[in-house]
């Protein structure tokens, strides 16, 4: 794995050695390991260790790009040829405003040690737990524990340097029966901080509490959603509405309403790549430093993240708020690090106030299908349980929906006091009321 002297002595290769207008390099140098289980057995365990560079020669408004996972001389210098060469030959791109000069970001956490030195034999152990427990319930276990140790570097000829060591975790686990299924997900950058033996006694838990499953009607239903399901739902938010291209783009059901209500105003949701509860990252992939970004206050639509491209073209221009992603990037800027802010309920409070509804684990398949209006569609998946009189009374066939997004978060009566962190946002579970179900997904 290359070290931090070797990632910027790349770094260095490329700006000496340019010869275009400006150039950028983006050095993305990590191990990964995966430890994978299913049927109640390991089945893969493997681990990598790889770079990926790419370099971004400009030539004018002309844009070149090219990537290589050989971090030798010769291999930088081939790369940077290419890229100067496609520089010399693109279309112009009007729309780019030049590579982005910015201030060094503030360091981030330290790389945690437990993640860098986790072994198989350790992940075996936590894989260990989640067996033991299924076969305590003669429970089908699967899923996966994963750690990766990344060393991220993006330079450019304007300036701008940003390097930062970041290490991750994540654990799932899915216990099935012959007709029921419950899962469970953590994700820390500090494996050691993963309980594999809760993950699985909660999986355990809902898919023994919705065997034999009913049948229900499609309809509106109140509905208590957990953190993996609205995060799923915020993920898609952020991705179609909250990014500046998007708006810019006329896209974006932030057109026409900024400063205006559009959810409940017990909905607050933010951006912030420097906050603890999450998965910290101090800079973007143009090396700029994340800003934290206020996209909802109390149900009053109040902003969006920025890359540099949409930053200049923003009426009037702004600065990034350091959420680009590496380029090419056809996306634009793209909010990773979300946080919905927690209200005061517990998920007891929840299911007592609700007469007859639902209780969803997760979503499933889920996909966008009018951005402007937040329509979005998918599955339950992992244990949906059905509520009645504020006790859940049975597991029930998975449910296909479509719901708008807004017009859900407009409906939310009630917030959890705790979240957790899960793959692009920190998220409570949501007590949402009128909860679209259009037909059984047929799983």
């Amino acid at each position: 794995m290359l070290d931090r002297a070797q990632v910027e002595a790349i770094c260095h290769l490329v700006l000496e050695e340019a010869t275009t207008d400006q150039v950028e390099v983006l050095v993305n140098a990590g191990e990964s390991a995966l430890t994978r289980y299913a049927d109640n057995r390991i089945h893969q365990n493997v681990a990598e260790t790889g770079s990926a560079i790419s370099i971004r020669a400009v030539q004018g408004q002309r844009l070149g790009v090219c990537s290589t996972n050989d971090p030798r001389p010769e291999a930088l210098r081939a790369a940077l040829a290419k890229a100067t060469e496609l520089a010399a030959i693109a279309p112009e791109n009007p729309e780019f405003p030049g590579l982005p000069s910015a201030p060094r970001p503030q360091p981030g956490p330290d790389p945690v040690a437990a993640t860098i030195n986790s072994t198989p034999e350790e992940r075996g152990k936590a894989v260990r737990e989640v067996l033991e427990v299924a076969a305590g319930d003669s429970l089908t276990a699967s899923g996966a524990l994963e750690t990766t140790y990344t060393h991220l570097a993006v330079a450019n000829s304007e300036g701008a340097f940003a390097y930062g060591e970041f290490t991750r975790s994540s654990m799932s686990a899915v216990m099935e029966t012959e007709d029921s299924a419950g899962r469970a997900e953590a994700h820390a950058a500090d494996v050691s901080a993963i309980d594999a033996r809760a993950l699985a006694t909660i999986a355990a838990g809902k898919a023994l509490a919705s065997r034999d499953p009913r049948s229900l009607e499609p309809g509106r239903y109140t509905v208590v959603l957990e953190p993996l399901a609205v995060a799923d739902m915020i993920f898609w938010l952020g991705l179609y509405g909250c990014n500046a291209l998007a708006y810019q783009d006329k896209r974006s059901f932030l057109c026409e309403k900024l400063g205006q209500k559009i959810a409940s105003e017990k909905i607050s949701l933010g951006d912030d790549g420097l906050d603890p509860r999450g998965l910290p990252m101090t800079f973007d992939f143009e090396g700029v430093p994340k800003q934290p970004v206020e996209l909802i206050s109390k149900g009053v639509a109040m902003g969006m993240v920025h890359d540099s491209r949409t930053a200049a073209h923003a009426d009037p221009p702004v600065t990034s708020t350091g959420h680009a992603l590496p380029a090419p990037n056809p996306w634009g800027p793209v909010p990773t690090n979300m946080f919905l802010r927690p209200g005061e309920a517990t998920v007891a409070d929840m299911l007592r106030s609700v007469d007859r509804g639902l209780l969803v684990t997760r979503f499933h398949y889920t996909n966008i299908i009018h951005p402007i209006n937040t329509v979005f569609t998918g599955m339950t998946r992992d244990g949906t349980f059905l509520i009645e009189e504020g006790e859940i009374v049975a597991g029930v066939h998975n449910l296909r929906f479509t719901q708008s997004i807004l017009e859900a978060l407009g409906n939310v009566k009630m917030v959890g006091s705790e979240g957790v962190q899960c793959e692009y946002a920190w998220c409570p579970p949501l007590l949402v009321e009128g909860f679209s179900f259009t037909g059984v997904s047929g799983e």
